[in-house]
């Protein structure tokens, strides 16, 4: 049986210390994140794919990494 594509993507939580999460959101005030987990989660895409590169994996970029590099851009980080 085939499972239907809703176009919603599935979430799992993760943990930080609440002093570390304190830093990160008054971090990004003033950015393009709109949240600690967007943070989090371009963080992580990142650190994963340069450990992929390191490795000689190549990984597939999505529509969210697109939108994350425009929003930087935008910003003058790139």
């Amino acid at each position: 049986m085939a499972k239907e594509k809703t176009g919603r993507r599935k979430y799992t939580t993760i943990t930080i210390p609440s002093p570390l999460f304190e830093r990160i959101k008054a971090s990004i005030k003033e950015t393009g994140f709109s949240s600690v987990s967007d943070y989090a989660t371009y963080i992580l895409r990142e650190t994963t794919a340069k450990l992929n590169k390191a490795k000689g994996k190549k990984g597939k970029k999505s529509k969210e990494d697109d939108e994350i590099v425009e929003k930087l851009r935008a910003l003058g980080y790139i």
